[in-house]
């Protein structure tokens, strides 16, 4: 596959002029300061606070309810096949563990240093997979989203993308996909490497030969893949995900490297970082840390300094219930109520801050704090 990824590249590329929607030109050239025109609000695995995770479902929500970017996590199926799930551990987002016949696959894996115990995409061909029915992760909160289990398939990456483009056809407005690759070192040392088939899917599909697409991944090396093989694009931007400040990534820990994500994002790992990615995307609390009382405080330089290396700043992740406010945007009905309200001031907080996107899980909250709050 990788002998003819040139020709991937140049039909992924060939589109970069073409009808762009959402994407952000920002600054054409690495080192030079930008700030995106309009902040944009991606869809955290679709409306996953209203829909069980990457389901079509949740995607239909996001963009009904006005998300410019859907994101597809991507993990692969035992026949080589992009899937839509945020890990490949699928215990807690399927139903798998009430099928008797896959019983004997639960096994307990290391993935990323992390023992897991479970069942894994890897382990299962597509059509086995599509066998099984989506759940909710957080039943115990997200009471409207569990109202669905049951009722939705896994899909594939080549669903999604063709799902999006009847969705932006019908609405009339172009829908930009926010992949992002997972566990890359840990697929490729079991033989299915993400990279290569990420790219073949997207040049397989006229959708996205011309929408907006941001990829994002934890890991560094397979970002620098991406960009030596799809180049520049105000279309194609790489998106760097940022963990805590002392974490590894996964890529340099399995080569038995200590650089940290603090490290990473210094103001000199910021100008390295804009030589291979467009964006920086800390956690929103690496933006504004929360102080001893639970509330916001002051905002980080991180914005400030990836600006000033050339890149777009789009944290994660927005979510609307209580206990994952700050305490400064918290009402008195409960950890585990829904706080629109709250949801919307905390999000135009960080507006404030600079930032050029976010994720949320409530893309419609997301749309209000940017249309009524954008500081800008």
């Amino acid at each position: 596959m990788r002998a003819s990824l040139a020709a991937l590249a140049a039909v992924l590329l060939a589109g970069a002029g073409a009808q762009t929607g959402v994407a952000q030109t920002g600054a054409a050239q690495r080192g030079t300061a930008q700030v995106a025109p309009r902040p944009l609000v991606f869809a955290h695995r679709g409306a996953s606070a209203l829909r069980p995770e990457h389901t079509l479902a949740a995607y239909a929500k996001a963009i009904e309810d006005g998300a410019d970017f859907v994101e597809p996590d991507l993990v692969a199926t035992k026949d080589g096949v992009l899937v839509a799930r945020h890990e490949n551990n699928i215990v807690g987002t399927t139903d798998v563990a009430s099928h008797p016949e896959f019983a004997a696959r639960k096994t307990v894996k290391t993935i990323d240093g992390e023992r897991q115990e479970g069942w894994f995409t890897e382990d299962f061909t597509l059509a086995e997979l599509k066998t099984l029915r989506a759940v909710e992760r957080l039943g115990t909160i997200r009471t409207e989203s569990r109202s669905y289990d049951g009722q939705f398939q896994v899909v594939t990456l080549d669903e999604v993308i063709d799902f999006v483009a009847a969705e932006a056809a019908a609405r009339g407005r172009v829908i930009g996909l926010v992949p992002e690759l997972k566990h890359s070192t840990y697929f490729m040392g079991i033989g299915l490497p993400l990279e290569d088939r990420f790219l073949a899917v997207l040049a397989a599909h006229a959708y996205t030969r011309t929408a907006p697409i941001e990829t994002q991944s934890f890991e560094v090396a397979n970002l620098k893949y991406l960009r030596g093989k799809i180049g520049r694009s105000p279309r194609v931007k790489l998106m760097q995900l940022v963990g805590e400040p002392f974490m590894i990534p996964a890529d340099i820990a399995a080569a038995n490297g200590k650089t940290t994500f603090g490290e990473l994002t210094t103001r000199a790992g910021l100008k390295d970082m804009a030589r291979y990615a467009d964006v920086v995307a800390p956690a929103t609390r690496g933006v504004i840390p929360l102080g001893p009382d639970g509330r916001l405080g002051a905002v980080s330089p991180i914005v400030a300094d990836a600006h000033a290396a050339g890149l777009l700043v789009q944290v994660w992740t927005f979510r609307p219930e209580n206990r994952f406010l700050a305490a400064d945007f918290r009402n008195d009905a409960g950890d585990d109520a829904r706080n629109p309200q709250g949801s919307v001031a905390e999000i135009r907080r960080y507006l404030a801050a600079g930032i050029d996107g976010f994720f949320t899980d409530d893309p419609a909250l997301g749309r209000q704090a940017v249309d009524v709050g954008n500081p800008r």
